[in-house]
């Protein structure tokens, strides 16, 4: 997964025609915008469960739909879930994006401004303040804050690049519904003399070098698309679902929460498997492509992909695992009723929107973008898809269960 700032204006998420938004994604596709400019993409997806954690927390302390996430909370009756939303996810994004103060504040002052003053807007707010303040100090123990101590793969002597991969101790962090990062480590990558080694380093060889003459227009324009990763890009699907006419907005609150959880958690387990097998990108196998033992792959030294590779290893994919944890709560959320247009935008495609008439149908989309992307084979794709699928059906399944 890329790391870097994508921004996708308010205007491209929300303008979308038969939206039926609610405080709760109204709110969410606000608190991305603002998630989605930190500079490092797995934090970015943390940020946006934690606020969501704290929002599904605030809303469900008033209308007692659910057992809570963390503590139950006393809400004085008549409490506004407007302005307790607004105060959970101001209180959230002031304690992980400090930075953008002003923002944040701004988004806030805006969603309390139509309410009328009296103790319905002052108890929503203690509620909301109070929610944000549980679950930060129950993820504040995550492990997310601890010591790079990567060690670089090299022999005494000799020169290795000196910028460091990005997070290696992300596999480590406690995860919000797993038992562990490492839950679903799958098996290792394919030996490199084996015919799936060969298949998919021939496919990304021709398919996802920069100036492919293989990939196709439409081809290369979901390769852009999905150049783009942080929350920004994602969360759009999730609100196709949740802004379906006659949802409640309890129901929405813990959609977003399972939504976010699972993704935060995906990228847990791919960033433990990543660093358990330590897969060499495509970029650096098809410049070695006469060291890999296989007579059927050939070396290409100047070969580029069509992105700038992420600086992680390879082995799984972690946009493919995102995108399956956050398909499998779509799934669950649907059962088997309709399943509406999923739409989204995304910066890096020029604000450009996709549509998609079924969950396996984005999911699959993005697979086969980083393919095209020349960054990850299809195996990796066909693995992450696989754990996202895993750890999103954990999520649907354990939590939190309705009361009434």
């Amino acid at each position: 997964m890329r790391i870097g700032i994508w921004i996708v204006t308010a205007a491209l998420l929300a303008g979308a025609p038969g939206v039926h938004a609610d405080v709760v994604t109204d709110t969410n596709a606000k608190a991305a915008e603002i998630a989605s400019k930190h500079p490092a993409t797995p934090p970015a997806v943390r940020i946006m469960a934690i606020v969501q954690a704290s929002v599904f927390e605030a809303v469900n302390s008033i209308t007692g739909r659910f057992a809570p996430l963390r503590a139950k909370i006393a809400a004085a009756p008549g409490a506004s879930v407007d302005a307790a939303v607004a105060a959970a996810t101001r209180a959230s994004l002031s304690k992980l994006m400090p930075t953008l103060q002003t923002a944040i504040d701004a988004d806030y002052q805006a969603a309390l401004a139509p309410l009328p003053e009296g103790p319905a807007k002052a108890n929503g707010i203690a509620v909301g303040e109070q929610a944000a303040a549980a679950i930060l100090a129950w993820r504040s123990e995550d492990g997310a804050m601890s010591a790079d101590v990567y060690r670089p793969h090299t022999t005494p002597g000799v020169y290795v690049p000196t910028l460091l991969p990005a997070l290696p101790n992300w596999g480590k962090r406690k995860p919000w519904v797993m038992g562990g990062g490492d839950q679903f480590r799958p098996a290792a990558p394919p030996s490199l003399t084996s015919e799936t080694w060969a298949r998919d380093y021939n496919e990304i060889k021709a398919i996802g070098s920069k100036n492919s003459t293989q990939r196709t227009p439409e081809q290369t324009a979901i390769a852009k698309f999905w150049e783009a990763t942080a929350p920004a890009v994602y969360w759009p699907v999730a609100r196709s679902v949740a802004n379906v006419p006659g949802r409640e907005v309890t129901a929405n609150a813990r959609l977003l929460a399972l939504a976010g959880m699972a993704m935060d958690d995906g990228l847990i387990a791919v960033f433990d498997a990543k660093y358990t097998y330590n897969l060499w990108r495509p970029v650096t196998a098809i410049r070695n492509g006469d060291n890999d033992g296989h007579d059927a792959t050939e070396r290409d030294a100047g070969w580029t992909p069509f992105i700038d590779t992420p600086m992680h290893p390879e082995y799984p994919c972690a946009h493919c695992i995102v995108s399956a944890s956050l398909g499998a709560v779509l799934e669950a959320e649907i059962g088997n009723g309709p399943t509406p247009k999923l739409s989204s935008a995304s910066s890096t495609a020029g604000g450009a929107v996709r549509t998609w008439n079924s969950v396996g149908e984005f999911t699959r989309e993005v697979a086969v973008a980083r393919i095209y992307d020349g960054v990850h084979y299809r195996n990796s794709t066909e693995v992450g898809s696989a754990m996202g699928k895993k750890i999103g059906e954990l999520a649907a399944k354990g939590l939190p269960r309705a009361t009434r």
